[in-house]
């Protein structure tokens, strides 16, 4: 498989496979990098596509970065990266994992794409959100009043990011979508999932007793034989 590593605007990024006029657009969760969509690529070049892939900002080759992991950031830089894919491309496919979802959702709207993968996605950051407040066990006055709220869970509650979730909810989403949900997934509920899959029309597969992270060798099984199916549906 051809690799090409390189920068979009100083973002680091990794091409897959032999130039296709159709492409995929990888986007990582909190703690990836743009070297998982290789595991992908591997599948998805198999049936005539390349995958692109980039490091997040805090993330991969960019962990120097601070402050930046938030969508004010992240969506500028992605429809960046969108602009540059579609250069050379025809036939536009979305992968995304967890957070990755929400902010291709939020920053890619308006574009139609041919096949769209979720794995674990986060679909309402506002409840997301709103749960770790009530986890922490802060309030909205508290958080308004600090800005800012550490959690013993390893997360840092923001006021401006609450209003931003709150003010951005996923309206519009016209891509054709399959997700692969775990029942154990501890940041969005069946609830969640279940609304977004009936209003924007999308597939669902769940994976009984998986976790939000597929990481074990039973779950990365599941994840490889989703994504053969979703390859040819």
């Amino acid at each position: 498989m051809e690799t090409r590593t390189f920068k979009i605007n100083n973002i680091p990024a990794v091409m897959y496979g032999s130039q296709s006029e159709k492409c995929f657009l990888f986007i990582h969760g909190k703690q990836g990098c743009k070297e998982e969509g290789e595991a992908f690529a591997k599948t998805a070049c198999r049936y005539g596509w390349q995958v692109l892939a980039v490091d997040l900002p805090e993330h991969g080759e960019r962990k120097a970065e601070s402050n930046r992991f938030n969508p004010w950031c992240v969506i500028p830089e992605l429809r960046q990266v969108f602009s540059f894919m579609k250069q050379d491309h025809s036939v536009y496919g979305l992968r995304a994992n967890s957070i990755g979802a929400w902010f291709s959702m939020q920053s890619l709207s308006n574009i139609v794409f041919t096949k769209c993968l979720f794995v674990s996605p986060v679909l309402d950051m506002n409840k997301l959100i709103a749960d770790m407040m009530m986890w922490s066990g802060v309030t909205a006055e508290e958080l308004k009043s600090r800005q800012e709220i550490g959690t013993d869970f390893g997360e840092t509650l923001s006021w401006k990011y609450h209003e931003f979730a709150a003010l951005h909810p996923i309206e519009v989403w016209n891509s054709d979508t399959a997700v692969l949900y775990a029942d154990k997934d501890n940041l969005t509920s069946r609830e969640t999932v279940d609304k977004f899959v009936q209003k924007h029309n999308a597939k669902l597969t769940v994976m009984e007793n998986g976790e939000h992270w597929f990481h074990t060798p039973e779950q990365i099984a599941v994840l490889d034989e989703w994504t053969e199916n979703s390859m040819t549906d």
